[in-house]
């Protein structure tokens, strides 16, 4: 499943939301071994979803980098 997760930083355009919130679910999903979370797990499995995108939103924000940022 994390083969599915694409490189985020140094891209123009910049990576969206969306790429973020997708990359976060994929690295969810490897770590707690479930494609779906039941009923008693649904909580605990978006709000990793959602703080692991958070700090990746931040993560893309604080790195920096001389290249030139590379073509989608």
């Amino acid at each position: 499943m994390c083969r599915n997760i694409k490189p985020l930083h140094n891209f123009a355009p910049e990576a969206t939301a969306q790429e973020v919130h997708d990359a976060a679910l994929q690295y969810v999903r490897k770590v707690s071994g479930m494609n779906a979370p039941s009923k008693a797990n649904a909580e605990a499995f978006e709000r990793a979803v959602a703080e692991i995108a958070h700090a990746t939103d931040h993560l893309l924000a604080d790195l920096v980098t001389t290249a030139p940022p590379k073509d989608r």
